[in-house]
């Protein structure tokens, strides 16, 4: 008999489901977690599927993003420039505690795509420096506005050391984004 209910409250669960295909992109500022770096200035943009389950959502996407610092070399004055580009996959569980205002937590891995370093006239694109993966978070909060627009800020931070130079140091990304529900 539990079986049989379990199936039924399942079947009629995912029935009720709508899952909507949507575009993101915006402005992002990247940094390294325990380092005196300024933040980069960057931008990302992907696409995302929403499973609307009621007064929750999951909401899996891919996208891409940039990261990295800025700043100036302590012994020689020269500037730093650290671009890294990396493909996310977050799966994120929206909240909606109003009906135009969510809140939205789930864990992210990305891949690095590639990597930019210049340091006065020199630079480098090898990416053995550091770790080509990142497993992390998201956390942040959205609006919904008419048309089938949304506003959102969201901070990622990674979980895993990125051995940048045999240092522990971690991605930390806050981003704000305009998307479209299709």
């Amino acid at each position: 008999m539990k079986k049989v209910l379990f199936l039924i409250l399942t079947l009629g669960f995912i029935g009720a489901a709508q899952a909507q295909f949507g575009l993101r992109a915006g402005l992002s500022s990247a940094n390294f977690s325990n380092t005196n770096y300024d933040a980069k200035l960057g931008f990302h943009a992907g696409g995302y599927y929403k499973f609307d389950l009621g007064i929750f959502a999951v909401e899996p996407g891919i996208q891409y993003s940039q990261r990295g610092y800025e700043g100036v070399e302590s012994s020689s004055g020269d500037e730093i420039n650290e671009k890294l580009n990396y493909i996310d996959v977050p799966v994120l569980v929206r909240f909606d505690f109003l009906p135009i205002v969510n809140v939205f937590a789930g864990p992210q891995a990305s891949i690095l795509a590639s990597r930019k370093y210049s340091l006065g006239g020199n630079t480098s694109t090898s990416t053995d420096v550091i770790r080509g993966y990142d497993v992390g978070g998201v956390v942040g909060v959205g609006v919904n506005l008419p048309l089938g627009f949304n506003v959102q800020a969201s901070y990622d931070f990674g979980l895993t050391s990125l051995n940048y130079f045999d240092t522990n140091v971690k991605n930390r990304l806050l981003k704000l984004s305009l998307g479209i529900d299709l």
